[in-house]
């Protein structure tokens, strides 16, 4: 009988980079420190490594273009995934179900993370054709139905997402992505002294609410400035941006890494989280909202009833319609001529990722899943 040490575990993604947070750092990293045997099977072009336990093999340079992604890439994926001849792959893309099947006709354990709502996403998606958005999401919903049914697990970044899939295959666990506890956090945070700056954190979108955001920071006061940290995800979006009222109080930082992070949040008064209204949204929990709240920082978010219930159930910010410039401005406005509430809100965040919302709990989680399996695996 197999042990955990003798379990080997292959993690895949065709479009996440190695050091993604919720596949390396927190899913990754967990497994091999409960002792797993754990790879990584990637393609992002920066070779072979370990790290943090972790066997991590790139199989080649990122793909020119979706399209050579989902086959070309896919296909190497495959190719070595069955070279590392695990016990359980866990694949992280919606373009590796079409080896999921191929991977169970050898006889594996296979799971599948779903990080997204991927019907309601592609409806929303700028690149597609507007038939395409009305006729893909049903067809889309049908083949993950098709492939998932067949699988010996589903782990859901959201309760939404779980309750989708617990239809086809009943064991579907939701995993959150809540933050881990002590990354962005500073203790000796210093809110006196803060300027008036908020920030947002993440890809840049017009559905991500950029336009509105932009043309609130005028209305909330001269002195307000934005830390934008992140890509735009479309060049037309980015130009258009650049030419609102507002972008000249916009500090474009591009990508930062964590650690530049935590330094901006706590040079910060509040996170911004103002998602235009979309399916894939209102029953999303983004990942930077648990940020914003894990490093004390208050949140101002859209008014979505999910949302809501975080936000001001725990009083750690405050919620607007998001396609509204003059309530974003006002929630700006608020935090900076109130700093005791920006203490209080902060505090209030703080203290609910370390009751809930942090990945210590999500990880025992994913861990009691695995176990499940390895029993499974072991005919136990």
């Amino acid at each position: 009988m197999k042990t955990i040490q003798q379990i080997t575990v292959c993690h895949i993604t065709s479009a996440h980079p190695r050091t993604d947070i919720r596949i390396f750092i927190k899913q990754c990293c967990s497994l091999a420190q409960a002792g797993y045997k754990v790879v990584l099977l990637v393609a992002d072009g920066y070779g072979d490594e370990k790290q943090q336990g972790v066997n991590i093999f790139d199989v080649c340079p990122p793909s020119k273009g979706r399209l050579a992604r989902m086959v070309s890439t896919v296909d190497r994926l495959f190719t070595a995934a069955k070279n590392v001849d695990a016990d359980i792959y866990h694949l992280h893309d919606p373009e590796l179900l079409r080896i999921a099947l191929k991977l169970k006709k050898l006889g594996k354990c296979v799971i599948y993370d779903a990080h997204e709502d991927l019907p309601s996403q592609i409806a929303f998606k700028p690149y597609l054709s507007k038939l395409s958005r009305i006729l893909l999401p049903p067809a889309i919903k049908q083949y993950e139905f098709y492939v998932t049914r067949n699988l010996d697990a589903i782990v859901a970044a959201t309760p939404h997402i779980r309750d989708k899939f617990q239809t086809v295959n009943s064991n579907a666990v939701d995993i959150n992505n809540y933050p881990l506890l002590q990354e962005l956090y500073s203790s000796n945070l210093i809110y006196e002294v803060r300027e008036a700056r908020v920030c947002y954190v993440g890809s840049i979108s017009e559905i991500r609410g950029i336009y509105p955001l932009v043309q609130s920071l005028p209305i909330s006061g001269s002195s307000v400035r934005l830390s934008l940290a992140g890509r735009f995800s479309e060049t037309e979006v980015a130009a258009k941006a650049r030419t609102l009222p507002g972008w000249q109080q916009v500090d474009e930082l591009g990508h930062v890494d964590r650690h530049e992070l935590k330094g901006l949040f706590s040079k910060s008064i509040a996170g911004i989280v103002t998602f235009l209204r979309a399916p894939n949204h209102i029953y999303a929990q983004p990942n930077k909202m648990f940020e914003y709240m894990s490093a004390g920082l208050p949140v101002i978010a859209s008014n979505f009833p999910l949302w809501k219930e975080i936000i001001h159930g725990n009083e750690c910010g405050l919620c607007v319609n998001p396609e509204d410039p003059k309530e974003i401005a006002d929630a700006i406005h608020y935090l900076a001529a109130n700093p005791q509430e920006i203490v209080r809100m902060g505090k209030n965040g703080r203290s609910a990722v370390e009751r809930n919302y942090n990945w210590e709990t999500e990880k025992e989680k994913l861990l009691a899943l695995y176990q499940r399996l390895m029993h499974r695996i072991m005919g136990g």
